[in-house]
């Protein structure tokens, strides 16, 4: 029996689209699960949003956030609702203004 394709969301693609555009952070959670351990690499470096996470759990597992200015959201709801944030239209219309 063939497997049908998962539908990829038009939403949640613009979503990922607009967040490349975001300055990236990588670290490690160590010890700390990777909420905490987001939560102190923010607090420590003094990192302003708009800004994406990237928490590495394990050899295998990476954990998204993102960090806005009403707090830290996982990645995938970002991506999926990034017209809630304000933040990111901001970021979205600073290329169009580039190229005039």
């Amino acid at each position: 029996m063939a497997r049908r394709r998962k539908r990829k969301s038009r939403r949640r693609q613009e979503g990922r689209r607009i967040l490349e555009h975001i300055p990236q952070f990588s670290l490690e959670s160590g010890e700390d699960k990777p909420v905490t351990a987001a939560r102190k690499y923010i607090q420590s470096e003094g990192i302003l949003p708009p800004a994406l996470l990237l928490v590495k759990r394990n050899e295998h597992t990476t954990d998204r956030y993102f960090w806005a200015e009403k707090g830290l959201f996982g990645a995938q709801y970002v991506e999926e609702n990034h017209f809630l944030f304000p933040s990111l239209k901001l970021s979205t219309d600073e290329p169009a203004l580039a190229t005039r």
